[in-house]
């Protein structure tokens, strides 16, 4: 008897599979039919909304004259960056046009997002005694606040000169030290015309992220989805007015593109504070050219700037997570290097493209 109950134990052991197979196989049919509802949208031609999404990232950026990185990865024109006060020619002007102050443009962002209360979402930052310290080798503390209680210590200046400039120096500061490329692809997003029930206007890429996986898992459960994007693999042709967004997570370096998309949807049954794919950038699908197999994005906060990226396509005109890009182009480097001590930690090893970066996701507009 007890032979034939370790018998059956045994068989039934065998017959069922791992829970960790069965998930697998929920995730594979999962993005699978996900990628037939995404590759049927990327056939149709690009909408009214997604050539006008397009066309208003075109026009900041060119408004904001910024940087231009070639599908090498290369930054070969340098433009007007977030805290300068103007690109004027000649330069040294009595006056200068405010759409051509550089902190005034990334202000704008701001404002359309949080209105005349973003003085206390902007945040500045110092180190403690560093204004006074003379020692590069001393440590200081972090120390922040919000700009609004710089704003406020700058209205209470008697002089009308002395409090605008305590308050533009307040503001450019806030733009330095906040993150701003979140609040460019809501602008551009809301100035476009979508309404706040289709896409979550926010400070950080991850809240529309998240949003657009939850709609891709309503569409899976046949559910209605409000959202105006999905998430899609990144092999999904892209269209103008699309989204392409990388990770920079530590943790997740070495992870391929899917596990992030899959650790996401597997996150989305949680509770927001618990999603862990917090560093992220995302931009503005621009232009397509079909002929150079060849993809335009506009985003903002690159390289202090809003900036335009040439970026590889396949032959089937797909997205190619693979933007090495070259380094040789112009010849090898042959500076000497600094010593260990002298060198940023940061700038040991850096990729060389700018282009090449953990792109994991695009969102598709439905």
């Amino acid at each position: 008897m007890r032979f034939l109950v370790c018998a059956m134990v045994a068989a039934i052991a065998f017959a069922a599979p791992p829970a960790h197979a069965q998930s697998d196989r929920a995730a594979a049919a999962f993005w699978k039919a996900v990628q037939a509802r995404c590759d049927a949208t990327a056939a149709k031609p690009p909408s009214a909304l997604g050539r006008r999404i397009a066309q208003t990232a075109i026009a900041e950026f060119t408004r904001f004259n910024g940087h231009r990185i070639d599908s090498d990865g290369r930054l070969f024109r340098f433009g007007l960056t977030e805290a300068e006060h103007n690109q004027e020619d000649g330069g040294g002007g009595g006056e200068a046009r405010l759409g051509r102050l550089g902190w005034w443009q990334v202000m704008k962002y701001w404002r359309a997002l949080y209105g005349d209360e973003f003085g206390d979402k902007l945040e500045v930052r110092g180190y403690r005694d560093a204004s006074t310290a003379t020692d590069p080798a001393q440590s200081a503390e972090l120390i922040d606040n919000d700009v609004g209680v710089l704003l406020r210590a700058a209205d209470a200046a008697t002089d009308a000169a002395t409090r605008e400039i305590l308050r533009e120096a307040a503001m450019r500061a806030a733009v330095i030290d906040t993150p701003w490329s979140a609040a460019f692809i809501s602008y551009v997003i809301k100035q476009a015309g979508v309404k706040p029930e289709a896409f979550q206007f926010s400070n950080a890429h991850r809240a529309y992220i998240y949003e657009a996986f939850a709609a891709s898992a309503a569409e899976q459960n046949k559910e209605d989805a409000k959202q105006g994007y999905r998430a899609c693999p990144m092999i999904t042709r892209a269209r103008p007015g699309d989204i392409v967004c990388q990770q920079r997570e530590r943790t997740l370096a070495e992870a391929s593109e899917a596990a992030v998309r899959e650790r996401i949807r597997t996150e989305l049954a949680g509770p927001p504070e618990a999603r862990t794919v917090r560093r992220t950038h995302c931009e503005v699908v621009a232009s397509i050219d079909t002929r150079a197999h060849k993809l335009y994005s506009i985003g903002g906060n690159v390289e202090q700037a809003i900036t335009a990226r040439k970026l590889n396509l396949r032959r089937d005109l797909k997205f190619s997570p693979m933007q090495k890009g070259s380094c040789t182009a112009q010849g090898q480097w042959t500076m000497p290097q600094a010593d260990a001590e002298a060198a940023p930690a940061g700038n040991r090893g850096e990729r060389c493209s700018l282009n090449d970066r953990k792109w994991f996701v695009l969102l598709q507009l439905r």
